[in-house]
């Protein structure tokens, strides 16, 4: 039996910045050291810890925008050089053209890839449908509200069609209510074709709710996995009550007690600081 490439394959990876410290010095510091990660075609896995552990470091990582010191990148199983052009990235800030109209920031991938005006914008109203905005292609991001913006992003990012997506914090504005609905419209869309998702959180419970697997790293610096939980919730799931559900409960107690003393440990560190 023929086993299948991850599709994205962290090994081995240390990140160490180094700045200048006076007129001849320079300071070293490891953000991640030694830390594997990977992602199964179609699987959904988020990556929690303490603020400050690392984890857009790696995302990053994968996304090609930023080299590790040491360790490679596989995707697909072929070595990442460059950007990752498979991926596509949600970032925790919408990162929305404020001189563009809702379906305009929709269509710019699109356009920037030489796909004629007219199909790009056929595609951006299905995609502006698909996430609940039917009707509002021509607004500005100044004129839609948090949740609507976070859909546009939404639409922006997946209708590049990417075999990887990489999701960094993107719903951590949002009131809870909104939240909860932007989980729920995600897992709607990703179930359509169940792409590879790397999804950054430092919130335990909205990891559980979304997640096939749950991968927890220690405190900065040298940040590194400490522990996998396979999330063995039925799906489809909807995040607000799955949260009430004892093997969710059973989920959370276990990967707290897993992470508790690395989030003591972090918020420590910011305390000195």
């Amino acid at each position: 039996m023929q086993v299948s490439a991850p599709a994205l394959a962290l090994e081995r990876i240390t990140v160490t910045f180094v700045s200048p410290v006076g007129a001849s010095a320079t300071a070293r510091f490891t953000a991640v050291k030694d830390a594997t990660l990977m992602v199964r075609p179609g699987e959904f896995v988020s990556v929690v810890g303490p603020t400050g552990c690392g984890k857009s470091t790696l995302l990053n990582i994968a996304a090609g925008l930023l080299e590790p010191s040491a360790g490679e990148v596989r995707v697909f199983g072929e070595r990442l050089a460059g950007l990752n052009r498979n991926a596509g990235y949600l970032f925790q800030t919408e990162a929305l053209l404020p001189w563009r109209t809702a379906l305009g920031n929709v269509t710019a991938g699109l356009e920037f890839r030489g796909v004629a005006r007219a199909e790009a914008g056929r595609r951006a109203e299905a995609w502006l449908q698909r996430v609940g905005l039917r009707g509002h292609g021509h607004r500005y991001p100044h004129q839609l509200s948090g949740g609507m913006r976070k859909r546009v992003a939404l639409a922006q990012t997946l209708i590049l069609d990417p075999q990887i997506i990489l999701m960094d914090e993107p719903f951590s504005a949002l009131d809870i209510q909104t939240r909860q609905l932007m989980e729920n419209e995600l897992l709607e869309l990703w179930s359509v074709d169940r792409k590879s998702v790397v999804f950054i959180t430092h919130d335990l419970e909205e990891a559980i709710s979304l997640s096939d697997r749950v991968v927890v790293f220690s405190a900065g610096p040298a940040s590194h996995p400490i522990g996998e939980f396979e999330i063995d919730l039925p799906r489809p799931r909807d995040v607000a009550e799955i949260r009430l559900s004892p093997r969710f409960v059973e989920l959370h107690t276990k990967i707290w007690q897993a992470m508790k003393q690395e989030v003591l440990k972090g918020y420590e560190q910011q305390k000195s600081q």
